[in-house]
C-alpha cells in the first residue's frame, strides 16, 4: 500500500478535546492540589502515561528539553516552557497543554495501539500517571463515570433487586417487596441475562450491579430467564432512601452502626440518640460500630462528632489553597449526656469514619476497639472537566486539633483485637487493671507531624495490624463501655 495512503487511513489526532481537558487539569492541579507541582512536571509525567500502552516508546527528559524517542530515534524534541507559576493558573495551564500537544501527535501517529486506545483511557492514564506522583486518592473520572455519580448525588434509584453467581449464572438473590422488581413479576432465582442489552457475568457482580443503578424515574430493560424461558420486562427506577444508621440495646447500652455518610446520616444519630434519651431507662454507654465504613461526606461526620462533643474544636484541614484550610468547631451540647462512648474499627474504617473515631478519641471523648484504620486522612474534591468528565482532586490533609495526620498511619485503637479473641481479653483484663497496653503506641501517634514517611506510618500500623474482625468483638466492645476502670484507662487522655 502506497504510503500516502497509509497516512490517510490514521483517524485524526483530538487534539482540540486533548488541548482543553488538559488546559483545565493542569490548572486544577496547579491551583488546587495540596502538593505543588511544576507546570514541566506536569507535561512530563502526562507524556509518559500517554505513551503507556506502547512498549516501543519512551520519555526522555535532559534539563529543560523533552523528548519523544522510538528505540534511538528521536520522534520529537521540544524545550520546555517556563516553571513559573505567576500569573492565572488558567493561562499556565493552558502553556502547558499546548506545549504537551505536540508529543501527544507525535505518539499518535506513530503508534497503533495508542490510536486503539481511546480517548477517555488515554486521558485516564495520562491523569493518573501525574498522581501517581502526587498522591495516592486523585483521579480522573471519565465522563459516563461522572454522569452516573452526579445521578446518583441527585437521587439513585432502585428496582429493588439483589443478585448473586450462582454455577457460573447470575441470579436474583432478593426482591424487595413492594418494589419494581416484584411488580414486574421477578422472582427469586430467576437468571438474569442482560440489562439494557448488555450481557452480565457471574465473575463481575459489582458491574451488573451498577448497570441496574441510575437516577429515580429512568427505566431499565431487563431479560430474566426462568424454566429455560426468556422473558423482557421494563422497570422504572424509583428513589431509595439510603440509611445509613441502624440501632440496637444491649443490656443498656446503645448499639449505633455506622454504615457511611450520606446528607442524612447525623439526622438519623442524633434522632436514635435523642430517642433513646428520652425514655425512662436512658442508656448508660453507646457502642458505635465503624467498622468497613468508608466513609462519605466530611461534613457528615463532623456533625457526628458534635453531637457528642461540648464546645471546642473538632477537626481542621491544611492545603496550599486558602479555601482549603479550615477549622470545624463542635457547639455546646453533648447529646448523649457524658455517657461512656465506644467506637469500634478495623482496616477498613477510612476517611470520614476515621475522622469521627479520630475527633471522639483525641478529645477524650471515645475509647477505640478493634484494629489499625486505613490511614485515608485527605479531602478530595470534583472539579468539571470541559469534555464531561471530573478530576477527584486532593486539596487538603485532615490534622486532628493537636496537629497529627490521619494520613498514613491512620488511627489506632486502646485495645488492639488483631490477635485474636485471647489477646483481645489479655488487653481488656489489662485495662481493668488501670494499665495502657497501646499506651507507648498511641502517644507517638499522637506525636506525629505531617508528612509522615511510610516507614514511620509502617511500624506503627504493625503494632495492631488491619486484620477482620475476631469473633467476639462486639463483646469486648460491651464490656469496655460498661467497666469504669477499663474504659477510663482507654481513653487518650
Amino acid at each position: 500500500m502506497p504510503r500516502a495512503a497509509v497516512q490517510e487511513a490514521i483517524p485524526p489526532f483530538p487534539r482540540e478535546e486533548m488541548r482543553e481537558v488538559f488546559a483545565a487539569g493542569f490548572a486544577a492541579i496547579l491551583d488546587r492540589h495540596m502538593e505543588r507541582a511544576l507546570p514541566s512536571d506536569l507535561i512530563t509525567w502526562g507524556l509518559a502515561g500517554f505513551t503507556t500502552h506502547d512498549p516501543s516508546l519512551r520519555v526522555e527528559r535532559q534539563g529543560r528539553e523533552l523528548r519523544l524517542m522510538r528505540a534511538r530515534r528521536v520522534l520529537i524534541s521540544r524545550a520546555l516552557p517556563s516553571d513559573s507559576t505567576r500569573g492565572r493558573p488558567e493561562a499556565i495551564g493552558m502553556t502547558a497543554a499546548e506545549a504537551l500537544l505536540p508529543f501527544q501527535e507525535a505518539a499518535w501517529a506513530a503508534s497503533p495501539p495508542i490510536r486503539d486506545f481511546g480517548r477517555d483511557r488515554l486521558l485516564r492514564a495520562s491523569f493518573n500517571a501525574i498522581f501517581g506522583h502526587l498522591d495516592p486518592f486523585s483521579r480522573y473520572v471519565t465522563p459516563e463515570e461522572a454522569q452516573l455519580a452526579r445521578e446518583r448525588r441527585l437521587g439513585q434509584g432502585s428496582v429493588g433487586l439483589r443478585l448473586a453467581a450462582q454455577r457460573g449464572q447470575v441470579v436474583v438473590a432478593a426482591v424487595t417487596p413492594n418494589s419494581p422488581a416484584a411488580s414486574g413479576g421477578i422472582r427469586v432465582g430467576d437468571r438474569l441475562v442482560t440489562v439494557d442489552d448488555e450481557m452480565v457475568l457471574a465473575n463481575d457482580l459489582a458491574g451488573a450491579e451498577l448497570l441496574l443503578e441510575g437516577a429515580a424515574e429512568t427505566e431499565v430493560t431487563l431479560v430474566t430467564q426462568r424454566a429455560g424461558r426468556r422473558r423482557s420486562v421494563t422497570l422504572r427506577r424509583v428513589a431509595q432512601r439510603v440509611e445509613t444508621v441502624t440501632s440496637a440495646m444491649r443490656d443498656g447500652v446503645l448499639h449505633l452502626r455506622l454504615s457511611g455518610f450520606t446528607a442524612l446520616t447525623s439526622a438519623q444519630v442524633a434522632g436514635f440518640v435523642e430517642a433513646a434519651f428520652a425514655g425512662a431507662n436512658p442508656p448508660r454507654g453507646l457502642v458505635l460500630d465503624l467498622r468497613g465504613n468508608r466513609g462519605g461526606i466530611l461534613t457528615q461526620a463532623v456533625a457526628v462528632a458534635d453531637i457528642f462533643l461540648d464546645a471546642g474544636e473538632i477537626v481542621g484541614t491544611a492545603g496550599r489553597h486558602p479555601e482549603a484550610n479550615r477549622r470545624y468547631s463542635a457547639s455546646d451540647t453533648d447529646l448523649a449526656q457524658g455517657r461512656p462512648i465506644v467506637v469500634m474499627v478495623d482496616g477498613r474504617t477510612a476517611s470520614a469514619a476515621e475522622i469521627l473515631a479520630a475527633a471522639l478519641a483525641e478529645r477524650g471523648r471515645a475509647a477505640v476497639l478493634g484494629t489499625g484504620t486505613q490511614g485515608k486522612g485527605l479531602v478530595q474534591i470534583l472539579l468539571p472537566l470541559p469534555n464531561g468528565g471530573e478530576l477527584q482532586l486532593s486539596w487538603s490533609r485532615i490534622v486532628m486539633p493537636s496537629g497529627w495526620p490521619l494520613q498514613g498511619a491512620g488511627l489506632l485503637p486502646a485495645l488492639c483485637t488483631a490477635g485474636g479473641d485471647e489477646a483481645a481479653a489479655t488487653g481488656l483484663a489489662a485495662l481493668r487493671a488501670g494499665q495502657q497496653p497501646m499506651g507507648a503506641v498511641l502517644a507517638r501517634l499522637l506525636a506525629l507531624r505531617p508528612p509522615v514517611s511510610a516507614l514511620e506510618a509502617s511500624i506503627l500500623r504493625e503494632s495492631c495490624p488491619s486484620l477482620d474482625a475476631v469473633e467476639r468483638e462486639v463483646d469486648f466492645a460491651q464490656s469496655l463501655v460498661t467497666d469504669a476502670t477499663a474504659y477510663r484507662a482507654a481513653l487518650m487522655r
